[in-house]
């Protein structure tokens, strides 16, 4: 069995490696350093690297050595900058470093393909969005904004749908039909979280919500699973009444665990409510319509 420390061990070794194979794929030239005639292996050297981002050599060095020592963010951050490092490679290196709660912070926007917001602009006048396995929102189109207002209008990292709707007061709940789609939601999360298990971020975020809503924490020791998948959303909007929408959920390749869910009415009088909400999207973000919450 493979011991807390061995794991630790092990991923040092694995971040040793990353960065040398991210280094030497660097040339010189391409940041503005003499390629040199006595290079004996291929792109920066260590001291380079180290220069370049503003650390010490030997601090450097011992990172790239897989040595046991604390990096913080902002370093990390200086080394990503420098290594040229992608949305991926960044969070790759992040959880390496034993910083997965930092790789779970950014709103993942960034790490969408652009061909989403391409698909997500064509799905209008259907509301359409991207999530995570965590419920946080990553992208929507129009229409979803002009129906969930409330839950665009938050700031990036307060975009996740499920502590909207756990921490609202009852009178608020958008559902109609609460009592199936909230054990869905909650399940649903369940499934994710068993691939996340001792990870801060998944963990701290569990544990908060538990905190603050008794209703979850009831939910979540259930330990019910779910896949995400077709369901119906009986929804509740303060200026055009219920909404009966179909939810259709389809897993995206990148970045991993991401979906999208595109809503379509039931019926003629929903398309018409769907309708006057695009046409006025300040309904949404009053006080009382800012509460509307998908799921």
């Amino acid at each position: 069995m493979t011991t807390g420390t061995g794991t630790r061990h092990t991923r040092r070794d694995e971040l040793a490696a990353f960065l040398r194979s991210r280094r030497e794929r660097i040339r010189p030239e391409e940041v503005g350093l003499p390629p040199g005639l006595r290079r004996r292996t291929p792109g920066l050297r260590r001291e380079e690297v180290a220069q370049l981002a503003g650390v010490g050599v030997t601090w450097y060095t011992w990172l790239e050595q897989g040595r046991p020592i604390n990096a913080s963010v902002q370093v990390l951050d200086a080394i990503a900058r420098t290594l040229r490092l992608d949305a991926a490679e960044r969070e790759h290196l992040y959880r390496l470093a034993d910083l997965p709660e930092i790789a779970d912070l950014g709103d993942g926007r960034d790490a969408l393909d652009a061909e989403v917001h391409v698909i997500l602009r064509h799905l209008d006048p259907l509301p359409a969005s991207v999530y995570n396995g965590r419920y946080d929102l990553l992208a929507w189109n129009t229409s979803y904004g002009a129906l969930f207002g409330g839950l665009i209008g938050q700031p990036p990292r307060d975009r996740n749908v499920l502590w909207r709707v756990f921490t609202l007061p009852d009178c608020c709940c958008p559902f109609v039909n609460k009592d199936e789609e909230l054990p869905q939601m909650v399940a649903t999360l369940r499934a994710a979280f068993g691939r996340h298990v001792g990870e801060p971020a998944w963990t701290g975020f569990v544990t908060r919500l538990s905190a603050v809503s008794p209703e979850f924490a009831r939910m979540w020791a259930t330990h019910d699973v779910a896949r995400p998948g077709t369901r119906m959303k009986l929804l509740k909007h303060s200026s055009v009444g219920l909404i009966r929408l179909t939810s259709t959920s389809m897993a995206l390749p990148t970045p991993p665990e991401t979906r999208i869910v595109v809503y379509t009415p039931m019926d003629d009088e929903s398309r018409q409510r769907l309708e006057w909400l695009r046409a006025h999207p300040e309904s949404a973000r009053c006080p009382l319509h800012a509460e509307t919450v998908p799921g």
